[in-house]
């Protein structure tokens, strides 16, 4: 154990994503040095050292968390669960004054009540820290450590959430509209639009400016994590240089591409608001807000990207007034015949009322709500 305690070069990581955009995260991972990876429903798996993490944490635009796998093994009962935690080298990463909190899941197991669950699991952790720290006691005021316990099929997964609150508070966004966007989720949308900062980008119904915001970090290298804090960082065995290093390198990596990214919204407050959120980001000056709707857009342009995720009525159902504006997208979508249109909306049959089919179409989810990337692909610049 003495020997494995320093040599914690090979830790098995999970990225946790929303379910669609798995292949984005994979792609964001291998941007960062990580080639091998295992992807699931929602999850990427793959090995790392201490800097993969906080790697991970720092530039991970479209993922939701970073845990640390300790184990998994099979646990039909209670007992099971009981031994199979114990077994783990807890003593590795939690101190003897840790503050552990244990959060739960269960899909398709035996296992069905969570609340039991996570008190086993938090018992049979202090037990082995018990053991190996030799006291009899923990005050539990020193760092936090969340402890994940997922059940999946009688299979039980041991994680431990190294982010803290999820990847997708950046700490840009302190107000924004109703049914947000999310960041990971906008991130994602500018990824898979391949929209790079020689084209002219709109979102004409940018709302708190969330996927402008996410592009313009994007063209400028601006890493996402860098203004927040992650609950890893306060954990004693991972090295403050190693945190100090990359934190400094994503300071220096940051580009000053100057992108041409243009914003529209009717709403006086919302408007508002997304000016105030790309200042926060420290990308106030590479996008244009407007206040002016979506039948006034216009550009001069012959390549260019529009990213948008456009009402979806009340309750989520089409009324007249959504209806006649989704047919005048596709008015637009055929005038700019030579730009790329990718819409994220819950309407399944958007493609028929805007009377044109799309080149892909993607299932994805936004929070719990299940949405399409109806993606309309235009021409690209001729390279120069």
């Amino acid at each position: 154990a003495t020997n494995r305690r320093n040599d914690m070069s090979k830790l098995n990581l999970i990225a946790t994503s929303a379910f669609g955009i798995e292949s984005v995260v994979a792609g964001e991972l291998k941007k960062i040095g990580i080639n091998d990876h295992k992807i699931s429903n929602g999850t990427i798996e793959y090995t790392g050292d201490f800097t993969d993490l906080v790697k991970s944490n720092i530039w991970l635009r479209s993922a939701e968390r970073v845990f640390l796998k300790m184990r998994s093994f099979e646990a039909h009962d209670f007992e099971d669960l009981f031994q199979g935690t114990l077994s783990v080298d807890w003593e590795n990463f939690i101190p003897k004054n840790a503050f552990i909190h244990v959060t739960g899941k269960s899909v398709k197991s035996k296992l069905k009540s969570v609340s039991h669950c996570q008190s086993i699991v938090k018992k049979a952790i202090i037990e082995s820290l018990k053991r190996k720290h030799k006291v009899d006691w923990f005050e539990e005021n020193g760092p936090h450590y969340k402890i994940e316990i997922s059940l999946l099929n009688d299979v039980a997964t041991l994680a431990i959430d190294t982010s803290g609150a999820g990847l997708h508070k950046r700490g840009y966004r302190e107000k924004s509209g109703i049914a947000p966007l999310r960041e990971t989720t906008a991130a994602a949308l500018v990824y898979l639009s391949r929209w790079r900062s020689n084209r002219q980008l709109i979102d004409p119904f940018c709302g708190s400016g969330t996927i402008l915001i996410e592009a313009a970090m994007i063209a400028n290298n601006i890493a996402p994590g860098l203004n927040r804090e992650f609950q890893s960082r306060q954990w004693p065995n991972i090295p403050q240089k190693i945190w100090n290093d990359a934190l400094t390198e994503a300071r220096d990596l940051i580009e000053n591409n100057k992108p041409e990214i243009f914003g529209y919204d009717v709403d006086l407050r919302t408007f508002r608001t997304a000016v105030e959120n790309a200042e926060k980001a420290g990308v106030g000056s590479d996008i244009i807000f407007q206040r002016k709707s979506f039948r006034e857009l216009s550009t001069k342009k012959k390549y260019g990207c529009i990213i948008t995720n456009p009402p979806y009525g009340e309750r989520l159902e089409l009324n007249s007034d959504i209806e006649t504006l989704y047919r005048d997208m596709g008015d637009t979508i055929r005038e700019l015949e030579t730009w790329s249109f990718f819409i994220l909306t819950s309407i399944e049959n958007f493609e028929k009322i805007v009377k044109k089919k799309a080149t892909k179409n993607r299932k994805l989810y936004n929070g719990k709500i299940k949405t399409y990337l109806y993606q309309y692909f235009g021409q690209l610049p001729p390279r120069s």
